[in-house]
């Protein structure tokens, strides 16, 4: 009996209406989403210039409520929490207790005692028992991730499109911050600007009843913008250009904030899981490094390629690569040891026997 495995994968409130658009939809953490509609090379272009919207519905929401709720998150999370104010987001990671990340993640502080995490379609359910074995103090839990659908609208022009859409102020939020009102006619609808593009531009979170109203609203005023519709294909090579990590890609259960560049977000001001052997690895040292990379020979690096030095010895992997629609080259990101870091290495990826001559660059590869 041959099992029909679109069946058994969850939709979001609008696979409908990708469907209707002639979507290329695949398998991705346990939904049917759509990769691409006309291109990723002509939709990563459209979201550089102008404008697109992506469906990110499948990402997960928690609600965390209740006096401890800060504490709760300060004890799961490697960035200091405490410094937010209402209607400022963070990014932060979930330390695992082995020296790796459970999951990186968005902190929105909604007032003193609610917050709302945003997590990683895939690990909804491990950050879940996760964040609850910690749950000492009985703060209140909801995860929404089923009930919640989430645009990013992002480009240059995403404020000119949304701005008509609303009275909350769109145009003077500033980078991860967030404002919740009503938009499009549909109440409680949060509005934030923390991209995963480098483009400028929203999030809306709103209620899956309205995804298809508001949907329909943005692009109905985006026509005269020249919006489009994009996949997670162009979110991959919009996300790399600006060297932002993937979970599952560049970082996972068994890479540290340290190691992944993110000594930013892992604060030594406050104890978290696993913060004392973290602490003491940013004494030591890492022994691998997150890098940026581009090609000097044409090929294109891949996920769980080697890479070499000069006299063939492995020296890494790379972890995210692609061919940069912008810069029309190819790019990746990969762990090396820390004496091959330093910008301008020469470092080599052997695709098909013959080692690929690259060098290590400065992230964002893209610059502002």
């Amino acid at each position: 009996m041959s099992i029909n495995t679109e069946e058994m994968l969850k939709s979001t409130a609008l696979t409908d209406v990708h469907t209707k658009l002639g979507a290329k939809m695949v398998p991705f953490a346990g939904y049917l989403m759509p990769v691409s509609y006309e291109g990723i090379n002509a939709e990563h272009d459209t979201v550089r210039k102008s404008v697109g919207v992506f469906d990110v519905s499948h990402m997960g929401e928690f609600i965390l409520k209740g006096a401890d709720a800060l504490d709760l998150i300060q004890r799961v999370t490697s960035n200091d929490a405490s410094k937010l104010v209402d209607g400022k987001a963070q990014y932060s990671c979930l330390p695992n207790s082995t020296g790796g990340i459970v999951d990186d993640l968005l902190i929105y502080r909604i007032d003193e005692k609610t917050y709302m995490l945003v997590v990683n379609a895939s690990n909804i359910e491990k950050d879940w028992n996760w964040i609850s074995k910690f749950n000492s103090k009985n703060v209140e839990m909801h995860n929404i991730s089923d009930q919640t659908s989430l645009l990013a609208v992002q480009g240059p022009k995403a404020a000119d499109v949304l701005q008509p859409l609303t009275d909350m102020n769109l145009r003077g939020l500033e980078y991860y911050t967030f404002t919740k009102g009503k938009f499009a006619g549909c109440d409680n609808v949060l509005v934030s600007a923390t991209g995963y593009t480098g483009a400028g531009g929203f999030e809306i979170y709103c209620e899956n009843q309205y995804a298809e109203k508001i949907w329909n609203a943005v692009f109905e005023v985006g026509k005269t913008y020249g919006i489009k519709p994009i996949g997670l294909g162009a979110r991959d090579t919009l996300r790399l250009e600006m060297g932002f990590c993937l979970y599952g890609n560049d970082i996972d259960d068994t890479t540290s904030p340290l190691e992944a560049g993110l000594g930013w977000i892992t604060k030594f001001t406050k104890e978290f899981t696993n913060s004392a052997a973290l602490k003491e690895q940013k004494e030591k040292g890492v022994t691998r490094k997150l890098v940026g990379f581009e090609m000097i020979d044409r090929g294109i690096p891949r996920h769980d390629y080697e890479i070499v030095n000069a006299t063939n010895e492995k020296i890494g992997k790379v972890t995210s690569g692609t061919q940069s629609p912008s810069l029309q080259k190819a790019i990746g990101m990969g762990y090396v040891k820390p004496e091959y870091a330093k910008e301008g290495t020469e470092i080599f990826i052997p695709v098909r026997d013959k080692a690929l001559k690259a060098k290590v660059v400065k992230i964002p590869f893209l610059k502002q």
